[in-house]
């Protein structure tokens, strides 16, 4: 077994098991899936701590737990369609490919983009388009999706985003707050007809996805 292969059963068994994450799918596809990949060269050793790690100025991986957490609030199964907001270098992609039918997921910087696209093709995850597209407007183009990942902390949920959900569809995302040191929150948003229903989960000390900061509030 590799050095990577072992410090990632560790995490998935030090990290995610003792924290509620009881999904199969989930436990084996971040089991399966080398983060260390999704990180840059300098980094790769700090590919498994349990904290989000900085890939690009103002752009994070979020921690293993929050992610896996996350996940497994969406009720993913293998024929849902997912939309992945802000996939940055696209661990978070990567993990939902294994995991769901189909997966867009968009990134508004051209370098992590193609830093996203380029491992994702090394893996040979061929469901997952990975898009250059404004983070604040999701991408309507393969609009509705059974389910949306946001992937760094907001502060509400864009409509724009919001709306590309099906019915009864779920969004999962961090509300926080930009001001340093604010603990946020995670969420899981539930559409409605004219409503987006939202339950809380557990405190989440994810960073700020840039350019969702502040947003218009959702509406129908």
């Amino acid at each position: 077994m590799s050095e990577f292969s072992l410090v990632r059963r560790n995490m998935v068994d030090n990290q995610l098991r003792p924290t509620r994450v009881t999904d199969q799918f989930i436990l084996e596809a971040m089991s399966v899936i080398p983060r260390e990949r999704f990180v840059p060269e300098n980094k790769k050793s700090m590919a498994y701590i349990d904290e989000d790690i900085e890939v690009a100025p103002g752009r994070f991986l979020m921690e293993p737990i929050v992610l896996a957490r996350l996940l497994q609030e969406l009720e993913l199964t293998s024929n849902k369609s997912v939309l992945n907001v802000g996939c940055a270098t696209g661990y978070d992609a990567a993990v939902l490919g294994k995991l769901v039918g189909s997966v867009v997921a968009i990134e508004s910087d051209p370098a992590l983009m193609a830093f996203a696209s380029e491992a994702i093709n090394e893996l040979a995850i061929d469901n997952v388009a990975v898009v250059e597209a404004p983070l604040d407007e999701g991408y309507q183009a393969e609009s509705p999706y059974d389910a949306i990942l946001i992937s760094g902390a907001i502060t509400e949920v864009p409509s724009k985003i919001a709306n590309e959900l099906i019915l009864d569809g779920r969004l999962a995302a961090v509300i926080g707050n930009s001001d340093v040191g604010v603990l946020g929150r995670a969420y899981i948003f539930v559409r409605g007809d004219d409503t987006l229903s939202s339950r809380p989960l557990f405190d989440a000390g994810t960073q700020m996805l840039p350019g969702l900061e502040k947003e218009e509030t959702f509406t129908f």
